[in-house]
C-alpha cells in the first residue's frame, strides 16, 4: 500500500524511527516525539528529492500537546497514521511512580492519545480516500500483553488490550469505508522502552528488532486488522486463547518475578 504522506508518533526511535525508514520513499512524513536533535537526525537521513519530512516535538501525554499536534499535521493531510508512542513501568502496580511515568501518564499516552488522534484525524482522512478513490490507513503499536493481563506490567498490559479492542471494534464499524486499521503486536523488541521501563529481559526470550516489526506491520495492514510479531507472540496468544485465564496469569506473574 503507497501513502502519500504518514504521521507518525514516537517517532525519534525504536519502532516509531523504524516504519519511518520502511515507508517508499514516495511516502511524505510527518514525524513527532520529544527528542527533537534525534527527529532532526532521522530527518536529514530521509529527506530526498521528491519526498518531504516535516517534523514537530510534542508531548502527547497533555492535552496542549495533543491539540498542537492535529492543528500543525492537519494541513499536510495525512493519510497514514501511526500511532507508535507509549511506554509503561516495570513494578508492583501500588508502588510510588516518578511524575511522568505514573498510571496516569501511561493510560494519556497509551490509550487516550491514540484515540484523541483518530477522531481528530480519520473524518478527514476517510474523506479524502473517498473522493481520490485511495484507502487510507490507521496503524496502532500494541503488544503481545495486549492479550492477558501482565502482572509487573499491570497499567501497560490494560492500555493494549484496551487498543487492540478499539481496533477491531472500529475496524467492523468502517468495514464499508476506505480505509485499513491495525493493531500490530510485537514482543521484546530492542528499544528504548525496555531500559525506561526498568523491565527485565528474559534470559529466554527472542528480541525482535524495530525494523522486523516495521516490516510486519506494513505488509499486515489491509490483510487483517491485528497481527502478531513473530513466534513468541504466537505462542503467547495461544496460551491466551486456549488455557484457563487464572493459569496464564498465575504464569506470566511467576515469569515476571524471576526475570533477569
Amino acid at each position: 500500500m503507497a501513502y502519500q504522506t504518514a504521521l507518525i508518533t514516537g517517532a525519534s526511535s525504536g519502532i516509531g524511527e523504524a516504519i519511518a525508514r520502511a515507508l517508499p520513499p514516495s511516502t511524505n512524513l510527518l514525524l513527532t516525539g520529544r527528542d527533537r536533535p534525534r527527529l532532526q537526525a532521522l530527518a536529514d537521513s530521509l529527506a530526498s528529492n521528491g519526498r518531504s519530512v516535516e517534523l514537530q516535538t510534542a508531548d502527547i501525554g497533555t492535552d496542549e500537546g495533543l491539540s498542537r499536534l492535529v492543528e500543525w499535521a492537519e494541513p499536510y493531510e495525512p493519510d497514514l497514521l501511526v500511532n507508535n508512542a507509549g511506554f509503561g513501568r516495570f513494578g508492583n502496580a501500588l508502588a510510588e511512580a516518578e511524575p511522568g511515568e505514573n498510571d496516569e501518564s501511561i493510560v494519556k499516552v497509551n490509550v487516550l492519545a491514540p484515540v484523541t488522534l483518530t477522531r481528530a484525524l480519520a473524518p478527514g482522512m476517510l474523506k479524502r480516500a473517498r473522493a481520490n478513490g485511495h484507502r487510507a490507513g490507521l496503524i496502532y503499536v500494541a503488544s503481545t500483553v495486549a492479550f492477558f493481563p501482565m502482572p509487573y506490567l499491570a497499567t501497560y498490559a490494560a492500555s493494549k488490550h484496551f487498543l487492540r479492542a478499539y481496533v477491531e471494534a472500529i475496524a467492523n464499524e468502517l468495514r464499508r469505508e476506505p480505509v485499513d486499521l491495525l493493531a500490530v503486536c510485537p514482543g521484546v523488541t530492542r528499544t528504548a522502552w525496555l531500559e525506561r521501563a526498568n523491565m527485565p529481559v528474559p534470559r529466554f526470550a527472542r528480541i525482535d528488532e524495530p525494523g522486523d516489526v516495521a516490516r510486519v506491520a506494513l505488509a499486515a495492514i489491509g490483510r487483517r486488522p491485528v497481527q502478531m510479531v513473530g513466534s513468541q507472540g504466537h505462542l503467547a496468544a495461544c496460551f491466551a486463547r486456549f488455557l484457563p485465564r487464572r493459569f496464564v496469569v498465575a504464569m506470566m506473574g511467576r515469569m515476571a518475578e524471576n526475570w533477569g
